[in-house]
């Protein structure tokens, strides 16, 4: 284990926090106040990273393009970002599209294109069906409880 700079806080549990001090001998732990405790020297938080949104709802959001019409890759993306998902990457697209497709979700074919070579379009399954319901209800959830919180007034005194 290498010696820390700077003191580490870690949770275990709701009775136990353990302080691996740097300061101390290598790898020294004791076992502080059995409570709860949080401590932040400032947040990390400088804005939201729209990127971390998406990895998390991005299945959900392919599924949901592809239950209106099937598509091929790009023609997913372009949809994607129409919806107002434009921070949308190509390559996470294309990796979504083929780990949704190797998991049962999309089935997929292949169609000529007349504007080059032919192209993989991408339909939904009964299973994609299942886990897009699934998301819905997941997203409502969550998405009142965020809203509820995010307009609760929070007043820090130091």
């Amino acid at each position: 284990m290498n010696r820390l700079s700077e003191r580490l806080i870690f949770v275990v549990s709701v009775w136990d926090v353990i302080v691996q001090d740097g300061g101390g001998e290598e790898g020294s732990v004791t076992v502080a106040n059995p409570r709860l405790d949080y401590y932040a020297s400032r947040s990390t938080i400088v804005r939201v990273d729209r990127s971390q949104l998406l990895r998390g709802t991005l299945d959900a959001a392919t599924l949901a393009v592809v239950t209106e019409q099937d598509g091929y890759g790009y023609d997913v993306l372009r949809r994607l970002r129409a919806a107002g998902l434009s921070d949308v990457g190509d390559a996470s697209v294309y990796g979504t599209l083929r780990r949704l497709y190797k998991a049962g979700a999309l089935t997929s074919y292949v169609m000529p294109s007349d504007e080059g070579p032919h192209r993989r379009y991408y339909g939904i399954t009964d299973l994609g069906r299942e886990q897009l319901a699934e998301a819905r209800v997941v997203w409502a959830e969550f998405s009142r409880a965020m809203t509820s919180l995010l307009k609760t007034k929070v007043e820090v005194g130091l």
